[in-house]
């Protein structure tokens, strides 16, 4: 089936000005005798939809593009068996009608000469200039016979990097493929199939990070089309019986109309039909479709401030849906998207959903980047800029944008490129976190702190202990709301590593690249068994530990390079031996151990709750003693986890870390339950210099105001 056969949104434009129809003005440019003496006519509509938007806009570089165009593409021919020049006519059409500046619209037209022609880049440079070299270059496709199979996303690759330099380059790109999927009927199902799916996956996210809707909701309808017909054929019967005069969405229309002239406010109230994708969303969602849900209210003021007093008409004069208001005007998307979303109920309980934006806000949310115009343009009164086209920076670049160019460099592999990529663009909400610095981060909805360790350190992310998040300490793991701030803690000794079920927690494609590379130029520290872990301070009830900043700003790395010496003597002379981290042994405790996975010996308190849960089990005991002389690890020292219980009262968590740090203890992790009827539980791992020491430390930490007591802890390990 053709894609070019989806016209979803016709059946319902009655009384509303209709969105964008890209598809119908393309054909109108191109109707008509395809020989060469009528094909200026087709310059002519990109010309009038130009002047359309930039009445002043010198067309003489435009008519050259054109020429230079024409002639170079002259005798080949689109397996449509349309001359190939109908294909940047309609591109460029295409943008011409979303608003795209001049120099956009001159790469469009030879956006294929260098690809496909004998034109090269300084032919393009000498005669149009730097600017729109560089658009062609962005879009311009890899040879297959250089990459390979890697040609595919090696393009993007090169496609997105320019991107981040100047993002007309995609509007080009997204144009070129929106008219390549109108046309792709002529193309073997298996090839459709295939260029379908590159375009759900990467350049429909694409569209919708860069907010050109216009482009985004027709590539989703001829992508389902493609993809899914049978289901495609339903939604466009359904859409096709609900056209009628009975619609209930004029009927609440009138009276939107009818209230907001009553109320001295000037606005357009339009019905705006959903497309294919969005009625079948809805259907999937509610089951049965509603007469209201084939489109939406559309209200279009002047002023920001109007589309708040258009909302409060409405939720004075109609039954308001609460749950349905959101504000995108305060709070825009990260696609640069504004406008009220609400839902009133009209006559006879038909609930409309209504959208309130300014007609400036109506532009971008329809054509996106490509409505701002050049962002590159320099204000007449400003000093000239002396910077090299290749070094100069995006102001309006997006984050999720800065953040791909960042990851990208490290993914060297095509596959792992291409993969990613997919992935992160699958991620389709974005939060801004807060530096203590002041700074922002943009991270994807679900990124935890590992993902903003890396985003705000790079590798130095590798030393990560812990975090703050509101000021408050955080594990890692803490996933991060949108306006959290964040401080990620790091180790001062560079030679410690990530943990590997950090890959569990991270969201983003730099923080997950950086780890499994850190793991591929590290292949000795395998992932630790749960049994033989040598775990960094378990909380009290199985919660898992906060590894910390220790006072002072110093931490002790954690080591994952093989066990510690422990100063433990077992019966096996060969067998590796860990302390366990459940109950931190440290002399003159009572010992025994239990073999585990690897033959190594892991070594319990006597009293350890997992001593009886091995027992339980069937796991055989091992004889274990300290070493005459020993009983400490040689160069760091003993490990202790204890147990503060006290009364909750403020700085209470910086009194116990000074006295911690008094006593020449270093904290390795710690936890703070919340507190419980005014108390306070605090678990801390503690090293200290030597095992000596450990009682002083207890009492040191028992003389903090408002703590009632301190012990060793006893709290369940992992058995297995």
């Amino acid at each position: 089936m053709s894609a070019e056969a989806a016209d979803p949104g016709a059946p319902l434009r009655r009384r509303s000005r209709p969105r964008i129809d890209l598809r119908r003005l393309g054909r109108v440019a191109l109707r008509g005798p395809v020989s060469r003496d009528r094909l200026p006519d087709a310059i002519s509509h990109v010309a009038e939809a130009h002047r359309a938007h930039h009445p002043d806009a010198d067309l003489t570089i435009l008519h050259r593009a054109y020429v230079l165009a024409e002639s170079s593409h002259r005798g080949q021919m689109r397996k449509s068996g349309e001359p190939y020049i109908t294909h940047p006519l309609a591109v460029t059409l295409i943008l011409a009608e979303l608003g795209a500046e001049t120099t956009t619209l001159t790469a469009s037209l030879l956006h294929d000469t260098v690809e496909d022609t004998d034109v090269t880049l300084d032919q393009v440079k000498e005669q149009f200039g730097d600017e729109v070299c560089y658009l062609v270059d962005g879009v311009t496709k890899l040879e297959k016979v250089d990459y390979g199979a890697a040609a595919e996303p090696e393009t993007f690759r090169k496609m997105l990097v320019a991107t981040g330099n100047d993002v007309r380059v995609m509007s080009i790109k997204l144009a070129d493929r929106l008219h390549n999927m109108r046309t792709l009927g002529v193309m073997r199902p298996e090839k459709q199939a295939r260029i379908a799916k590159v375009t759900r996956d990467v350049l429909i996210p694409l569209a919708e990070r860069l907010g050109v809707q216009a482009l985004k909701t027709e590539l989703e309808d001829l992508v389902f089309a493609i993809l899914h017909p049978e289901e495609y054929e339903e939604t466009r019967a359904l859409i096709a019986a609900a056209t009628g005069p009975d619609d209930p969405l004029e009927t609440i229309a009138d009276n939107v109309t009818h209230t907001l002239r009553e109320a001295g406010i000037s606005a357009e109230v339009l019905i705006r039909p959903r497309h294919f994708v969005s009625v079948h969303r809805v259907r999937r969602k509610r089951g049965e479709l509603r007469g209201t849900d084939y489109g939406r209210l559309l209200v279009l003021v002047g002023e920001d401030a109007d589309c708040y007093a258009v909302l409060g008409e409405l939720h004075t004069c109609f039954t308001p849906v609460i749950s349905e208001f959101k504000d995108f005007i305060a709070a825009p998307k990260f696609n640069l998207y504004q406008s009220l979303h609400t839902a009133v109920v009209g006559p006879e309980g038909a609930v409309a959903e209504v959208l309130i934006r300014t007609h400036r806000m109506h532009k971008v949310a329809e054509a996106g980047v490509v409505a701002l115009g050049n962002p590159y343009a320099q204000d007449p009164a400003a000093p000239p800029q002396t910077e090299p086209l290749d070094e100069r920076a995006d102001p309006t670049r997006p984050g999720w944008l800065s953040r791909l160019l960042d990851w990208q460099e490290s993914a060297t592999d095509p596959d792992t490129f291409w993969t990613t990529l997919r992935d992160d663009l699958a991620q389709d909400r974005e939060i801004t976190v807060f530096r203590t610095d002041g700074g922002t981060l943009g991270l994807p909805a679900g990124a935890s702190c590992v993902d903003a360790a890396y985003a705000q350190y790079g590798d130095l992310a590798h030393t990560a202990i812990g975090a703050r998040v509101n000021g408050r300490l955080a594990t890692l793991s803490t996933v991060l709301s949108d306006g959290d701030t964040v401080q990620p803690l790091l180790a001062q000794d560079t030679a410690s590593g990530p943990s590997p079920d950090w890959l569990d927690h991270a969201r983003t494609p730099a923080a997950r690249i950086a780890i499994t590379g850190w793991f591929s130029d590290h292949p000795d520290e395998a992932k630790p068994d749960p049994e033989t872990a040598d775990a960094t301070g378990p909380g009290a009830q199985g919660e898992p530990a906060l590894e910390r900043e220790a006072p002072g700003g110093t931490a002790p790395a954690r080591s994952r390079s093989g066990p510690r010496p422990t100063g433990v003597v077992v019966d096996d002379p060969n067998a590796q031996v860990r302390l366990a981290g459940c109950c931190t042994p440290v002399p003159p405790d009572e010992l025994t151990g239990f073999v585990v996975r690897g033959g190594a010996v892991t070594v319990h308190r006597r009293e350890c709750p997992a001593v009886a849960a091995m027992q339980e089990i069937g796991r055989a005991p091992v004889a274990a003693r300290w070493a005459d002389g020993e009983g400490r690890e040689s160069d760091t020292g003993c490990r202790v986890t204890l147990v503060a219980e006290s009364f909750g009262r403020p700085r209470l968590l910086a009194d116990l870390t000074e006295a911690i740090a008094t006593a020449d203890a270093a904290i390795v992790s710690a936890t703070v339950e919340p507190p419980s009827e005014q108390r306070v539980r605090h678990t801390y791992t503690l090293r200290l210099p030597d095992a000596a020491g450990l009682p002083g430390l207890m009492r040191a930490m028992r003389d903090v105001a408002g703590v009632y007591d301190v012990s060793r802890a006893q709290h369940p390990a992992p058995t297995g």
